[in-house]
């Protein structure tokens, strides 16, 4: 894989990702919700922030945007759907749009149903992409601003890619997911397996993203759904929960 990418731990349970492309020596960070951490990242490893991406733009995405522009002059690239709400964006970028890190080519999908105007960043080529807030670990985002019905098209489209697609999103939520997870797939053994992992790692302190389009196949009740419906029950069911 030609890129670098580190995780940020942040907040309370927000994944930052820096992403490294040695060639070209451009380093880009997904959805900053803060900046003093990501820089200080940066700083150790001699690297000097070019690029932010982000998926969407809640606060907890984007609070770091205007610190880290400052400190660096790097370019903003987001969802130009919800430009009026990021108004840090340099780029605003859309479904089957084209994104470069350095050599280093991704494609922008639309994913909507977390936020209206939701995207993510597929490098195809390095079997990576980053989901911000669409998919989790066993699970996926709340459908604040969309339909059951676009959560279960993004989930489709995840499906396509291939079991070994790195999965990074944005949050620590796999020991939660996992225990709902198998509540609505009790009789699933590579679930109740994956619960008992996620238990030791959160135990011992041990972050569990990103995961594998693969893991997710298996375990995620939201990509394993057969209807929109049934995405939309459990759905309903988790935000109660």
């Amino acid at each position: 894989m030609a890129l670098d990418i580190v995780r940020i731990p942040v907040l309370s349970d927000n994944y930052v990702w820096l992403v490294h492309e040695p060639e070209s020596k451009a380093t880009m960070v997904v959805d900053p919700a803060v900046a003093e951490p990501v820089l200080a990242a940066a700083a150790e490893r001699g690297w000097t922030i070019t690029d932010i991406w982000n998926t969407h733009w809640h606060p907890d995405h984007t609070g770091g945007n205007a610190a880290i522009r400052d400190a660096t002059g790097c370019t903003i690239t987001g969802p130009a759907a919800e430009h009026a709400r990021i108004p840090t964006l340099d780029l605003q970028v859309k479904g089957g749009d084209r994104v470069k890190l350095g050599p280093v080519q991704a494609e922008v999908w639309d994913v909507p149903a977390h936020t209206a105007g939701h995207i993510a960043y597929h490098f195809a080529h390095e079997g990576a992409i980053f989901v911000g807030d669409t998919m989790f670990a066993m699970g996926c985002g709340r459908l604040f601003e969309g339909t059951a019905e676009q959560m279960f098209a993004n989930m489709q489209r995840l499906a396509t890619l291939d079991d070994a697609t790195r999965v990074y999103c944005a949050h620590e939520y796999t020991l939660s997911n996992a225990r709902f997870a198998v509540t609505v797939e009790p009789e699933n053994d590579a679930l109740a397996a994956r619960l008992a992992a996620v238990e030791s790692a959160r135990a011992a302190g041990e972050a569990t993203v990103p995961t594998t389009i693969g893991a997710e196949r298996a375990t995620n009740p939201f990509l394993r759904a057969p209807t929109a419906a049934e995405l939309g029950r459990i759905r309903a069911l988790k935000d109660a929960a």
